[in-house]
């Protein structure tokens, strides 16, 4: 009897401690890419309080006035973490000292209109998560070409889910293969040509998705790197710029003029 009360027991402490772990663990579901979860709070809320991944970019969002956007409206987002905008305003910089220009040195010599314009690029009216948004298949786009969708800024940019195949290895060596059947990975891309829209797109992968503030849905770009938001682990290496490439990037800024340095 002794025996069975005690085994009867164990059993209860185990159960009682997997679910108490359970419970513990932050809420967010992260499989290969996409992330499910909820944050009380507004979308500008969420991004100050990871300010590991994100100070840089809230900053921004002041500079380029944006704040309400943020905080009030109901929008789709596709967040840059802050090692993208250092990134570009690196190349940015090393641009600048080659045409003989001073750098900048402070975030507030880009103008606000600049801010606005980029950082616009991925910001979009609507909630939609991962399984709103159409297959796309970057080896065949005839078949799977993704969506255009409208940003704020006015750009179309192409959304769209890349279904990965499912393989099974043994050891080193591809045993089985299933296509379009494994993880899926939501991408935002840049359409340089319109008269060509299938062709070209500088693709962000996504390394979260799903994030639910109260007013829309926060999905996190991949940094270069590994992103790892507590709670989640990242399968994404990507070497994204803020603006989606250097180039674009400094052509905006350029066209706005930068501020010299201020006391």
């Amino acid at each position: 009897m002794m025996n069975k009360l005690t085994l009867k027991a164990i059993i209860l402490i185990a159960v009682s401690m997997v679910l108490f772990t359970a419970c513990q663990k932050d809420k967010y579901y992260f499989d290969s890419g996409t992330q499910k979860g909820t944050y009380n709070g507004s979308i500008l809320a969420y991004l100050k309080s990871k300010p590991v991944y994100f100070d840089t970019l809230t900053r921004v969002i002041e500079l380029a006035g944006m704040n309400d956007v943020f905080d009030k409206q109901n929008i789709t987002f596709f967040a840059p973490t802050s090692s993208t905008i250092y990134k570009s305003v690196k190349g940015l910089n090393a641009y600048l000292r080659q045409s003989g220009k001073d750098t900048v040195s402070k975030l507030e010599q880009i103008k606000p209109e600049a801010w606005r314009e980029i950082l616009s690029l991925y910001v979009f009216k609507g909630t939609s998560k991962l399984k709103d948004y159409p297959q796309i298949d970057t080896l065949n786009m005839a078949a799977f070409p993704g969506q255009g969708y409208t940003s704020i800024s006015g750009r179309t940019m192409n959304i769209g889910v890349l279904y990965n195949d499912a393989v099974a290895y043994e050891g080193n060596v591809e045993k089985s293969r299933v296509k379009y059947a494994g993880y899926r990975q939501l991408f935002v891309s840049y359409i340089p040509n319109y008269a060509d829209p299938k062709v070209g797109l500088i693709n962000a992968p996504v390394a979260s998705s799903d994030i639910s503030p109260t007013n829309g849905v926060v999905h996190v770009l991949a940094q270069e790197g590994f992103l790892v938001i507590p709670g989640t682990t990242s399968v994404w290496k990507s070497k994204h710029n803020f603006g989606f490439t250097t180039g674009l990037f400094i052509n905006t800024v350029q066209s706005y003029g930068i501020l010299p340095v201020t006391p």
